[in-house]
């Protein structure tokens, strides 16, 4: 099975949760979520969803000088960001629930 599907319907919300932890650069948010399991994304991936989450108004950004070169661009939650974390966890919760019934109706 494809899992680029899946994932794109999961990946922001995943995003917002681990920024949620505290502000994070994009390089920095690819390597922990390669971390969390996320083994195939790449920067790729992410760095057009942190301009469109930004764009939204779910994060904002800040950039700090790097002791290893330039400066680098650090994302944080914004108040909407948070609430929009929020409801994907209880959709997500939702979702496994039915999920998970199906799967063992089966």
């Amino acid at each position: 099975m494809n899992n680029s599907q899946l994932l794109k319907g999961t990946l922001e919300g995943c995003v917002l949760i681990v920024i949620a932890d505290g502000e994070v650069y994009g390089y920095e948010l690819v390597q922990k979520l390669n971390q969390l399991g996320f083994t195939n994304l790449i920067g790729g991936t992410v760095y057009p969803l942190l301009q469109k989450l930004e764009k939204n108004g779910d994060l904002k950004s800040q950039r700090k000088p790097s002791s290893e070169g330039p400066s680098r661009k650090y994302y944080s939650l914004t108040d909407q960001g948070k609430e929009k974390k929020k409801k994907f966890i209880v959709q997500w919760h939702s979702l496994e629930q039915i999920v998970n019934q199906i799967i063992a109706g089966k």
